[in-house]
C-alpha cells in the first residue's frame, strides 16, 4: 500500500510538472481543448482516450505524444517504487480523476464514458 501512494505521489508529480517531454505546447493545448470539447477523456489506465472516434490526425498524434510520455513516467515510477508500471498508471488515474473538471469525461477501469 506504500508502494502504491508513493507511485501516485510520483506519478502525479511528474504529469503536474509537465514531464511528459514528448509532447510540445501545441499538442497540450490541442488535447486540453478536445477534453473541453468532450472529445478526449482521462482513462482508468492512467491514459488518455477517444470519448468517441478517434479526432483528427493532429489530435491522434497529440494523444499518442502524451501517453508515450506518460507510459515513461509510470515506468520510471513502477522501477523507483517496486510496483507494476500498469499500477503506476492506475493509481495516477484514481488520483487524476478528483482534479477533472465538471463536463469534462473519463472512464473508470472495466467502466463506460463518464461526464463529470
Amino acid at each position: 500500500m506504500r508502494k502504491t501512494l508513493f507511485a501516485i505521489a510520483a506519478g502525479l508529480s511528474l504529469i503536474a510538472a509537465g514531464a511528459a517531454l514528448s509532447q510540445t505546447p501545441a499538442q497540450k493545448a490541442s488535447v486540453e481543448a478536445a477534453k473541453s470539447t468532450g472529445v478526449v477523456g482521462e482513462m482508468g489506465d492512467g491514459f488518455l482516450g477517444f470519448v468517441s472516434g478517434s479526432g483528427d490526425a493532429s489530435l491522434s498524434a497529440a494523444v499518442a505524444a502524451i501517453n508515450a510520455g506518460r507510459a515513461a513516467l509510470y515506468a520510471q515510477t513502477a522501477a523507483k517504487t517496486g510496483v507494476t508500471v500498469e499500477a503506476a498508471g492506475q493509481a495516477t488515474a484514481r488520483q487524476l480523476y478528483g482534479r477533472i473538471p465538471a463536463g469534462q469525461w473519463y472512464k473508470p477501469l472495466g467502466g463506460g464514458w463518464t461526464r463529470k
